[in-house]
């Protein structure tokens, strides 16, 4: 015999499926409350962004370069240039320390120079297993990356570079997220997290350490033992296979003073980031993956990084379809 449903049994089941129903709309909703809460203009075309993150818990900073003709309201789209800055240092690096905003005025593209913390390494950070803030991949590659592209006229032609910790970013970004990135340049980068960590001995330096010195690495990625995966997940160098179709470009100096200056000794930091740099480069010869490289006399410092994106720079215009 069949039961009458009854209204009151409907209006029942209605209310405990309603959770499931507005689910995914619910959780779309969540993943896009990042939003802009200032604007505010630093030069003719420098814009600085402060942006309410909940991937951060907290407010960040990005400071764009907009193109000769740019308008939020246009119809057409701008592709982006990213440049990611390195460790102990901030969003402001890029426009501070190089030519940038002169050499990009007539590309008709638009610089995107996010906060990346001072040594925040360009990921969400594991913190002992219980995850949370920060997480700068999410705040930089899909928080981001959704505000450029709804508020600022983003296309999705995309090249982004680095210098030091910002060259482990550029090849990082690049390989977990494939298809996004046309082109990466790394300078200087640690892009063998690994290069330096022997299995048992936490005293070798992990690699990235001598970049930004005093970081607790299990708090980023975990020992690098006992969390593996995740380390092998973060390194340029073991993720190489996913860079096949981008064009890559490696420079970095090996510690020396060179042509452009520098101090009267071999510099540490740059001496390990050319170790680290050749070790990339084999692994992607080996995998036959193509690569320009850059191996000079030179120091870890902005004379020689404004050297590499100037001449970087016309492979990644090339790669966006612009003129450089």
């Amino acid at each position: 015999m069949l039961r009458r449903i009854t209204p009151a049994a409907w209006l029942g089941a209605f209310v405990l499926l309603l959770p499931l129903v507005f689910a995914d709309r619910s959780t779309a909703s969540a993943e896009a409350r990042a939003e802009v809460v200032a604007e505010t203009a630093v030069a003719s075309r420098t814009v600085d962004l402060t942006i309410a993150s909940p991937a951060m818990e907290g407010r960040e900073k990005v400071r764009l370069l907009l193109p000769s003709g740019w308008s939020r309201h246009a119809v057409r789209t701008w592709p982006t240039l990213w440049l990611l800055h390195g460790g102990v240092d901030d969003y402001t690096a890029w426009t501070r320390d190089t030519d940038v905003a002169e050499l990009t005025a007539r590309s008709g593209v638009i610089v995107v120079m996010p906060d990346g913390g001072r040594c925040g390494n360009y990921s969400d950070w594991w913190n002992y297993g219980h995850g949370g803030s920060p997480r700068w991949e999410t705040f930089h590659m899909t928080e981001l990356l959704r505000i450029l592209e709804r508020d600022y006229r983003a296309g999705s032609e995309r090249v982004i570079a680095g210098n030091s910790m910002g060259g482990l970013g550029a090849m990082l970004y690049a390989a977990r997220f494939p298809g996004m990135f046309e082109a990466a340049a790394a300078f200087s980068g640690y892009v063998d997290t690994l290069h330096d960590h022997r299995p048992g001995d936490s005293s070798t330096g992990w690699g990235p350490s001598f970049a930004c010195p005093g970081t607790d690495w299990r708090r980023v990625w975990g020992d690098p033992d006992e969390q593996a995966a995740i380390w092998h997940a973060h390194n340029p160098t073991d993720l190489a296979g996913r860079l096949r179709g981008v064009r890559l470009w490696v420079a970095s100096g090996n510690g020396r003073p060179g042509s452009l200056g520098g101090l009267p000794i071999t510099d540490p930091v740059e001496a390990a980031a050319n170790d680290h740099a050749h070790a990339f480069v084999d692994r992607l010869h080996a995998l036959g993956i193509p690569v320009t490289a850059r191996f000079f006399d030179g120091q870890h410092d902005w004379p020689y990084w404004q050297r590499d994106l100037h001449e970087a720079y016309p492979m990644l215009m090339d790669a966006l379809g612009v003129r450089g």
